[in-house]
């Protein structure tokens, strides 16, 4: 390692409950010695107070804490190629702000850290921004990946299913691009990144949906049934859901009853907690 290059961590912290936290997480944030928070507003502050309550159980020796403003993105209802470019634009002035803190809070020879939500591959910026930089030439930085439990697998743990059928694909999408995606016979999908309710507008007989929201905190919610049936009440307490903290973030799993029935059952909309049919 060069004396210019900066060693990063980019560590997923599961989906919202502290003991998402792998052994490798563990080890690697009592490693830092800087940890980079991105905030994202006070509407969202118990994600970052996550993280924080998260350093101080676990962190070891002296560290610090640096908070980066996360940059506002535009995300009106547009067309592939403008939300693409609008991705794009966000990505640029986010990547400035970490490498202005790295360059400036984090000296040659210590060790960085970002928590990422879930796990840094799936659906998550910071790995693609850090290798940004570096082929910028920038800054140089040695990026080491600690995986983490993600919404997916936590969304199929919780509701208590696999996530698979026997034989069959598992397509993961985010829900704007469902609509070519499609779901039918060529497996089960995993939807995230849903603001518009898109489940609202499947069709096809025997689908069903496990959806979840908050998965892993106090505030988890987690609704299952034919779609048909429960699209509805899902609508109701999603609303309901952002109405009280001002924000929301839910993955759900379109299954079609195939080689394996989808499990019979539904699920308490306010704690996640079996009911009978």
């Amino acid at each position: 390692m060069s004396t210019e290059q900066r060693a990063i961590l980019v560590v997923g912290i599961g989906a919202g409950d502290p003991d998402h936290l792998t052994l490798q997480a563990v080890k690697a944030i009592r490693r830092a010695d800087v940890f980079f928070i991105v905030g994202k507003g006070p509407d969202k502050a118990s994600l970052t107070d996550l993280r924080h309550r998260m350093i101080e159980e676990h962190a070891q020796g002296p560290y610090r804490v640096v908070a980066v403003e996360d940059p506002s993105r535009d995300r009106r209802p547009m067309d592939r190629s403008g939300y693409t470019a609008a991705v794009q634009d966000w990505r640029e002035r986010r990547g400035e702000r970490f490498e202005a803190a790295m360059r400036e809070e984090l000296a040659a020879g210590e060790t960085g850290a970002f928590l990422v939500w879930g796990d840094p591959s799936l659906y998550d910026s910071t790995l693609g921004i850090l290798a940004d930089i570096e082929r910028r030439g920038a800054l140089s930085v040695a990026v080491e990946v600690v995986p983490g439990i993600s919404s997916v697998s936590s969304l199929a743990a919780r509701h208590r299913i696999p996530l698979n059928q026997v034989g069959r694909p598992v397509h993961i999408t985010p829900a704007r691009r469902l609509p070519e995606v499609g779901h039918g016979d060529d497996g089960d999908t995993v939807v995230m990144l849903d603001a518009q309710e898109s489940f609202t507008r499947v069709e096809g007989e025997g689908v069903w949906i496990y959806w979840g929201a908050y998965l892993g905190t106090p505030d988890e919610l987690l609704i299952a049934g034919p779609l048909a049936e429960v699209s509805e009440r899902i609508r109701r307490v999603r609303a309901e859901a952002r109405e009280r903290h001002g924000w929301i973030m839910d993955t759900y799993l379109l299954r079609t009853a195939g080689a394996s029935s989808p499990v019979s059952g539904a699920l308490s909309e306010a704690s996640g907690t079996p009911e009978t049919r």
